[in-house]
């Protein structure tokens, strides 16, 4: 049976992960796709790819039908971070592989990642942590899958290039199995503190910044 959970982290944001176990044209049925979103999908070729994209958005216009607005599609800025058309509220993508997830908060912008804890995590992701987080971390594939996934949401929320993960976002340490996290965007001329979602579900780990 598919899995679609959808939940609210506080009254103004909402979540919504879909395992993807449907074809492509019950996909694209549920999407209510623009005619520019079509012409985006054509340009997909690879099939699992297209099933992702497409369950994005599912997830978008699902959010978006649960707080009572009307889906007029996605367009993305000049920094590929995607905005609804006609709406003030804020929406970010994440999908791995068989699953898709988003985010919708109603006045703040937001970033969302989703990732299956992966032994890989232990050769890839030191190379974008500060040497603290290196020692926090441990060489542990547990720990270095949260700091990836909360540096991505971090950097899907500021939606700007020439981020360095190492150098500009950092997260707080944490306990293990923590469910709230602090994180950090630090610019010359930029510095902001978030607060971040971790929980374990889906394919292994979702995080959301907020």
């Amino acid at each position: 049976m598919p899995l679609q959970t959808s939940f609210a982290l506080n009254p103004d944001c909402q979540v919504m992960l879909w395992r993807i176990d449907e074809d492509e044209l019950t996909l694209r049925a549920l999407a209510l796709l623009t005619p520019n979103e079509e012409a985006d999908l054509e340009g997909i070729t690879h099939p699992t790819q297209r099933l992702e994209w497409l369950a994005c958005r599912v997830c978008t216009c699902t959010l978006v039908g649960q707080n009572n607005l009307l889906y007029r599609g996605l367009r993305k800025d000049e920094y590929g971070k995607p905005h609804l058309i006609g709406e003030s509220s804020h929406i970010s993508l994440t999908h791995t592989g068989g699953w898709a997830a988003a985010v919708w908060h109603r006045n703040r912008p937001v970033g969302i990642d989703i990732e299956p804890v992966r032994d890989q995590f232990t050769r890839v992701v030191p190379r974008v942590l500060s040497e603290s987080e290196i020692v926090h971390a441990a060489g542990r594939a547990d720990r270095l899958a949260v700091y990836w996934c909360a540096k991505e949401c971090l950097y899907k929320l500021y939606g700007k290039r020439q981020l360095s993960f190492r150098d500009h976002l950092h997260i707080d340490p944490f306990a293990d199995g923590a469910t709230q996290l602090t994180g950090h965007v630090r610019l010359p001329d930029h510095s902001e503190t978030l607060q971040l979602a971790c929980l374990m579900m889906g394919p292994g780990l979702l995080t959301v910044a907020f």
